[in-house]
């Protein structure tokens, strides 16, 4: 019979439920992963549909997803290929691709270092034409990289929503990026001005609707300037030369086949 009281039989005791308890998390975090990268899965799809306008409260996510489809763009010239889908790796570990392209600090104004060379973007194919374009967009806040996606209507030159699928910005403040209200500004915002220039952006402070500036932007967030410029860098990042300005530029000219 061993001493319980002894240190020796305490060690055993406590090494032997430091092992077990290891075997179970593990065990648990093994089985429970494939269930978690589909609830991920699923959430980015619901972001998708959500930012095109086509999410409603008795939506079947995975039957509305079929009706998309899913393009590799390659953003440094703009050429694209139909793809299955983009699995939970590439966006848990996107910027760790080798072949992430490194960008200057010229090119960076979103804050985000390096983008992987592909990146995904959904289309709603209408009557054989693009209905929406649906752009992967990520950039700095202020705690966070704010990762989520900006729907275009089928023209590529006019917002049809912008959604976060994932931030970590002040609650209240920041974190009003994921407010309906703020988001449903964007809608019908227009990105070009007549000369053709980048126009789509976060105002300072609350726009006036009766300014020529409230056709391309909508009002900063109360108490996060921070936040604000940081979406209005990711937006306008993503819209240029060094996102999908060379994408958007191409099915302008040659279409997308259905």
């Amino acid at each position: 019979m061993p001493d319980v009281n002894s240190r020796k039989f305490t060690f055993i005791v406590s090494l032997v439920l430091s092992v077990v308890c290891s075997v179970l998390v593990s065990a648990a975090a093994v089985s429970l992963k494939p269930i978690q990268d589909r609830n991920r899965e699923l959430d980015r799809q619901k972001n998708v549909l959500a930012a095109a306008g086509l999410l409603g409260e008795n939506t079947d996510i995975e039957e509305a997803f079929e009706n998309i489809s899913v393009l590799a763009v390659n953003v440094g010239d703009g050429s694209f290929e139909r793809k299955q889908g983009f699995d939970t790796g590439f966006f848990k570990d996107f910027k760790a691709l080798s072949t992430a392209v490194r960008l200057t600090k010229e090119q960076d104004t979103a804050g985000i270092a390096s983008i992987a060379e592909e990146q995904p973007v959904y289309i709603v194919m209408r009557d054989g034409k693009p209905d929406k374009i649906i752009l992967h967009v990520y950039g700095s806040g202020l705690w966070s990289t704010m990762y989520g996606f900006l729907a275009l209507e089928g023209d590529g030159k006019t917002v049809a929503g912008l959604t976060f699928y994932d931030q970590k910005e002040t609650p209240g403040l920041g974190g009003e990026v994921d407010n309906p209200n703020w988001k449903a500004q964007w809608r019908g915002k227009e990105i070009y001005g007549e000369d053709g220039g980048l126009r789509l952006g976060v105002g300072n402070g609350k726009v006036d609707p009766a300014s020529p500036d409230a056709a391309y932007l909508v009002d900063s967030l109360s108490g996060a300037s921070m936040t604000s410029r940081g979406v209005n860098s990711l937006v306008r990042f993503w819209l240029g030369e060094n996102g999908y300005g060379k994408f958007l530029s191409k099915i302008e000219a040659e279409g997308i086949n259905g």
